[in-house]
């Protein structure tokens, strides 16, 4: 199984450095939907079976034209973004968040801002994503996600230690690649934005 993973295309919040979590529901920018005309210019003759995405709209507008092809997609509440809960549309060079995520790298993973998700939180409920996916049983499958998320995701797959979540990279419409066989999953694209360029 080949598994495409996306983080949507910029938002307005995403350029002004505006912390935007599950609760705000936001849609891509001018600049967002250009990286994913460019993405789907690069990948419209794959062989793409199914599409997974959040309740999010910045997710189905980032992968639109994938759509508008036919392709079957289905929205999965457990690819939504972590919650920031209190600090949610507050800029992200906040002294709390860089605590928060510090301490996260520690170990703390139940840590959270008040009404908001801890990565234990957003971890479970992407377990529930994952089976799915791999019980559909696709053989080319392409998923839209968010940057925490999507750390959160790969760290656990990868090396199931999500305190090792800043060790993957997101950038907007940026692309990771995981093949997943004999019930293994293994990355051979990191973060690939060379279809923005």
């Amino acid at each position: 199984m080949n598994i495409f993973i996306l983080r949507h295309g910029e938002t307005e919040l995403n350029n002004r450095g505006i912390i935007q979590g599950s609760d705000i529901d936001s849609e891509i920018n001018k600049k967002g939907i250009i990286q994913s005309n460019k993405f789907y210019e690069k990948y419209k003759k794959y062989p793409f079976e199914k599409i997974y995405i959040s309740n999010l709209k910045r997710t189905y507008q980032s992968i639109l034209k994938f759509i508008q092809l036919g392709i079957p997609y289905e929205k999965l509440e457990g690819l939504n973004e972590i919650s920031w809960g209190k600090n949610q549309g507050k800029r992200d060079d906040i002294i709390e968040y860089k605590k928060l995520v510090d301490s996260w790298s520690k170990g703390n993973l139940n840590d959270c801002f008040i009404n908001g998700e801890s990565p234990l939180d957003v971890q479970n409920r992407q377990k529930h994503v994952i089976k799915k996916i791999i019980e559909d049983n696709f053989e080319n499958i392409l998923v839209c996600t968010h940057g925490r998320a999507l750390r959160i995701m790969l760290s656990w797959l990868l090396n199931n230690n999500i305190s090792n979540m800043n060790n993957y990279p997101h950038s907007n419409l940026g692309l990771y690649v995981l093949k997943f066989e004999n019930k293994t999953f293994r990355m051979s694209k990191k973060n690939d934005i060379s279809h923005l360029s």
